[in-house]
């Protein structure tokens, strides 16, 4: 029996080991049964869900064709290679990890180029110098051609990099590259600097539903109770559980401690006892016991929370919504 419904994660790496730890933290552990080389697993104890080990390029290929369902990339390929990305894919959402930025980089000796204004200066010069366009490194042919058009620089032509961008310029191929960047170090090694406003993406693995697979009703179940489980842990992270009693707790209190400190009281409010459970954020902690304890508390626990389940899944709530809204 086939899969309902198919998630494609990268095949090796540092993305394919974070993206693991990602799925394991929020209780979804990826089997690959034959072993590492197994281009197929499973998710442990889902039933109807296939996963597909591919490359980064070929997630966003896959996830552009409807041929899985939920793919784990960088951004930066999403945008690159799926032309008006929203209309066929739903960014759901970033996961926090394989950060990296796509830049406009330019040699250190270009000292009074500061801005992308001041390139295309340099580009309408450079023209009229050379009887030639200014010639752009890079392997993001359509995010380069987008971000220059936004600030009106026309002077260029694209030469796509097949090999190690950053060293374009010192070969002589380019004037200048656009390239993804972590540090910086290595554009720094090869006496090239970022340009004040070049940054055209802050990139980071996402995870992205594909508009044009098969949503039937299993695939749709089956990508609630994975979404259920992350946004669980991301509810988790995001609050600390705080409990107290004292004759002290009522519901004013409750009142201030909302206003002050952003908790909530996920089971209620203050019992007849004066027992109080709420979920705090973890930097108003500190200051909320010093609160409870003023106005009574004679103990207030902390502790971290593993996951937290409520009827509201805001991540199903934007696929469902990315999903009607496909043509």
């Amino acid at each position: 029996m086939s899969a309902s419904l198919v998630i494609a994660v990268p095949s090796k790496g540092r993305l394919q080991e974070q993206t693991q730890t990602f799925f394991a933290r929020t209780g979804l552990v990826l089997v690959q049964s034959r072993g590492a080389r197994d281009y197929r697993g499973t998710i442990e104890g889902l039933e109807g869900v296939e996963v597909a080990y591919l490359s980064a390029a070929e997630i966003a290929t896959q996830l552009a064709q409807g041929a899985v369902h939920f793919g784990i990339t960088g951004e930066d390929l999403v945008r690159e290679m799926i032309p008006q990305a929203e209309a066929r894919v739903v960014l759901l959402e970033r996961l926090g990890f394989g950060h990296a930025n796509v830049v406009v980089a330019v040699p250190q000796a270009w000292i009074d180029v500061r801005s992308m204004a001041d390139l295309d200066d340099v580009a309408t010069t450079f023209r009229l110098r050379h009887d030639r366009k200014m010639r752009v490194a890079t392997k993001y042919v359509n995010l380069t051609r987008g971000f220059f058009a936004r600030h009106g620089i026309s002077d260029y032509r694209i030469v796509e990099s097949l090999g190690a961008t950053e060293g374009a310029p010192a070969a002589g191929t380019a004037e200048l590259i656009v390239d993804i960047t972590t540090t910086g170090a290595t554009l720094a090694a090869n006496a090239l600097k970022v340009v004040d406003d070049g940054v055209i993406l802050r990139s980071q693995a996402t995870l992205v539903a594909a508009k044009g697979a098969t949503w039937d009703a299993p695939a749709r179940d089956a990508a609630r109770r994975i979404l259920d489980r992350i946004t669980a842990h991301d509810r988790a992270r995001a609050y600390r559980e705080v409990r107290t009693r004292f004759p002290g707790c009522d519901e004013a209190l409750l009142d201030e401690a909302r206003g002050r400190f952003g908790v909530v009281a996920p089971f209620g409010g203050p019992t007849s006892s004066g027992m109080l459970t709420l979920h705090c954020p973890p930097d108003k902690v500190h200051p909320l016991a010093e609160f409870l304890r003023a106005r009574g508390a004679a103990a207030v626990s902390v502790s971290a929370l593993e996951a937290v389940f409520t009827n509201e899944n805001p991540l199903y709530a934007a696929l469902e919504r990315g999903l009607a809204e496909k043509k």
